[in-house]
């Protein structure tokens, strides 16, 4: 067989290999649309009001403040549940936040809830060192902690949904991030990102069984925190949702998803920023799962769509050109339907605007896993941080290098700011 033979043997098998991976997933498409219109919304049990409930402690880690926290807090105290309690925690004792809690907490006196100033040095995590007094402190005869966000807003029966997704051999339930209705093209964005690439990736995860949890909200049973140490023992790594997952799940305890998702409802919303925490995400992933991460590019729209237009050009002489842009239409028909089923309703925003926004995602998306890859290193609130393969970090001394391709980055997100 000649050099040039083995050549077109290699290529034609390269090719095939690119539409079997093209074809999964597009089943990953159906997959997430099917598995949401089916896991997502689905009304909660009816439990005996007599009946008694777990109790769960309530973490609520707070830095700063922003237009919407005191209604997102808020949130937390009306919720129809017979038995919790909310432990705020702020690092520094001049943190504006703390004023707001207190008031809030005047304001529902009935409500059990504490205020945790100073945090505890126990790793180099903040967020974990900001949780660890109110961790434990939590009531010992309340079995489930409920590790949220600042910015996250409850509905009256959120937390009902969360507790009756933990059956018995449930370890955690988590809610799939999403974002509550704002204006502007940056609100449209997030929007577009966590009710598309997001939630296809991670319901599909779900449905197989794959370790996806983020922390922004999430249920557990605190004896398996416990078991391991506690949530102090999860302070060397930035990730700790990741991690509580991981170490939950391999213990035997499976992980499930809550039929609400988590409603981000930050008070401020800007592209610039927005894209910077999905680069932040990207370089968590690239050190704490780097195989997944190697192959998610290729799971991206417009670098599918390429490869997949040369490989049907190569296997069975179809026009590129034709089979890209039908490959494009359906994805963001798909995509499209996927968010109306996230959204359960209409959408705030035009069908216009969400092309736009889907191909300034899909567009930017390329430049996010460069920026990754040419600048591993983190920034998270006031920190620097330096991550080691399997997700462990190390804090930096504060710098700031931007180059010349980080300029063109954050140049063309802040000019979408006028949109």
């Amino acid at each position: 067989m000649s050099d040039q033979t083995t050549l077109f043997y290699t290529l034609h098998g390269f090719a095939v290999f690119l539409i079997v991976f093209w074809c999964a997933i597009w089943i990953l498409h159906i997959v997430a649309l099917l598995w949401g219109n089916w896991k997502l919304y689905r009304k909660s049990i009816i439990i005996d009001p007599e009946m008694s409930l777990p109790g769960v402690s309530i973490i609520k880690p707070l830095v700063g403040v922003d237009p919407n926290l005191y209604s997102n807090l808020e949130s937390f105290f009306t919720m129809g549940y017979q038995k919790y309690e909310l432990l705020f925690c702020v690092q520094d004792k001049l943190d504006p936040a703390i004023k707001i809690v207190e008031s809030i907490i005047e304001k529902y006196p009935h409500v059990d809830a504490k205020l945790f100033v100073g945090g505890e040095n126990v790793g180099i995590n903040p967020k974990i060192n900001n949780m660890q007094p109110a961790y434990g402190a939590a009531r010992s005869d309340y079995e489930l902690i409920l590790v949220s966000d600042s910015g996250i807003r409850m509905k009256e029966d959120t937390l009902l949904d969360m507790v009756s997704k933990m059956t018995e051999s449930v370890g955690l339930v988590h809610q799939m991030p999403y974002v509550c209705d704002r204006a502007g093209f940056a609100a449209i964005l997030e929007k577009v990102y966590f009710g598309t690439y997001h939630a296809r990736m991670y319901l599909s995860a779900d449905c197989l069984g794959i370790n996806c949890p983020t922390g922004m909200s999430a249920l557990m049973r605190k004896k398996l925190l416990d078991d391991v140490g506690g949530i102090k023992d999860f302070g060397c790594y930035l990730a700790e949702d990741y991690f509580f997952a991981k170490s939950i799940t391999s213990r035997g305890w499976r992980i499930s998803i809550a039929s609400q998702p988590a409603w981000q409802n930050s008070g401020f919303c800007d592209i610039s920023s927005f894209q910077q925490r999905i680069s932040r995400w990207a370089k968590l992933r690239l050190a704490m799962v780097p195989f997944a991460m190697a192959f998610e590019p290729f799971t991206e729209c417009l670098f599918l769509g390429i490869l997949a237009s040369i490989s049907t050009k190569a296997i069975f002489g179809w026009d590129p050109i034709v089979v890209f842009l039908i490959h494009l239409l359906i994805w963001c028909i798909c995509d499209w339907f996927l968010l109306r089923t996230v959204q359960n309703g209409s959408l705030p925003f035009t069908k216009f605007e969400f092309v736009l926004a889907w191909l300034f995602r899909e567009s930017m998306t390329p430049f996010i896993y460069i920026h990754a890859l040419a600048f591993p290193n983190i920034r998270w609130r006031d920190g620097y941080y330096r991550l080691a393969w399997g997700g462990r970090v190390e804090k930096l001394s504060p710098k700031i290098v931007r180059l010349p391709l980080q300029s063109i980055y954050f140049l063309l997100t802040e000019k979408m700011e006028d949109f």
